[in-house]
């Protein structure tokens, strides 16, 4: 074969490998979606998140919910609905993070990426990768903020939580106020060991607003002078403001949540939670859908952030009564920042 030939081969060769490079010959991709609920704003700004950045790039996607937050059969189901698919990714917001495990490394060795979002799994690298906000950290900031606001007066803390499931992101949220205001919080991955006599007490909301008020109820039985209120969420806060509203309570509790969505924000505004800490779900969905694709066309996968076994969406405390020592931004940046 002379030399001509050669290069000509070569040349077929280098562009036959540029054609399928492009994108008209680039792989399909398809994905699916796993949320705890479809009802929850936080979760359905996170479903648009994914669908926005998978019609930009081209990625087929399904999206699957529990029936309530802490549905694990539901997810496990959908989980085996996405792997018959055959698709190449799954997103999922664990209900129960150590019973979806073995659904999770069903998927894993059948080739499909699992990226976990919000919520890390037990164990973290159980995923292929995680995006979420620090929850632990999240906590911690209305922890340090409510410390500073209560000033002087004795505690009275009621814990308003998600489920009794742990370790879960309601336990790393839960944790993480208690170590900033100050806690000894004994097992930081799980809530009730605790002996500080400030703790009234815990109680479970489903991360709803009837469960916030039937558990703020509750809790205001077990003590009457309850005077902090943390609460998993928004909406689980709102709940827990309408129960000491009912009872004329509701300027002797300050009140204080993670979340970050356009109604929680403007309840800050309104003064009826003191301060939340905002996170980013449509952020932690759109890094979701980007890293299947990523990983279809290169076989990489995201970094985790420096010193975490995960990728950091982010965090800001939101509250119009800022504290000397921790950094928060206003309601007016928030309702900027802030979804659902």
């Amino acid at each position: 074969m002379n030399r001509i030939s050669i290069k000509y081969l070569a040349y077929c060769s280098a562009a036959g490998a540029a054609l399928l490079a492009s994108p008209v010959f680039a792989k399909d991709v398809s994905a699916c979606l796993i949320t705890k609920t479809d009802t929850n704003p936080y979760f359905v700004t996170m479903k648009k998140g994914a669908e926005q950045t998978a019609k930009k790039l081209g990625v087929d996607l399904k999206t699957y919910a529990g029936k309530y937050d802490g549905d694990n059969q539901t997810q496990v189901d959908d989980i085996e609905t996405c792997i018959a698919d055959g698709v190449n990714g799954i997103l999922i917001t664990a209900s129960d993070t150590k019973a979806i495990v073995p659904a999770v490394e069903k998927a894993r060795k059948a080739g499909i990426l699992v990226v976990a979002l919000d919520t890390t799994l037990q164990p973290t690298n159980a995923a292929d990768v995680t995006f979420a906000t620090d929850n632990f950290e999240a906590g911690k900031l209305i922890g340090e903020w409510a410390k500073k606001r209560l000033g002087n007066k004795k505690a009275h803390i009621a814990f308003l939580d998600l489920a009794v499931s742990q370790p879960s992101v309601g336990v790393q949220r839960d944790q993480g106020f208690m170590q900033g205001f100050g806690i000894d919080i004994k097992d930081k991955n799980k809530w009730g060991d605790e002996t500080d006599p400030r703790i009234v007490g815990h109680d479970v909301t489903g991360g709803a607003e009837d469960g916030g008020r039937k558990a703020m109820e509750n809790l205001l039985q077990k003590d009457p002078s309850t005077n902090l209120v943390y609460a998993i969420n928004e909406p689980a806060a709102a709940g827990a403001y309408q129960a000491l509203k009912a009872v004329g309570l509701q300027d002797q509790a300050t009140i204080v949540a993670i979340d970050g969505g356009c109604p929680g924000v403007k309840n800050v505004q309104e003064g009826i939670i003191g301060a939340t800490s905002q996170q980013y779900p449509l952020l932690m969905a759109s890094k979701g859908i980007e890293a299947v694709k990523t990983y279809v066309e290169t076989g990489k996968k995201p970094q985790n952030s420096p010193g975490l076994d995960f990728v950091n969406t982010g965090v800001n405390l939101v509250t119009d009564h800022p504290v000397k020592g921790v950094k928060s931004i206003d309601t007016k940046e928030g309702l900027k920042r802030c979804w659902g």
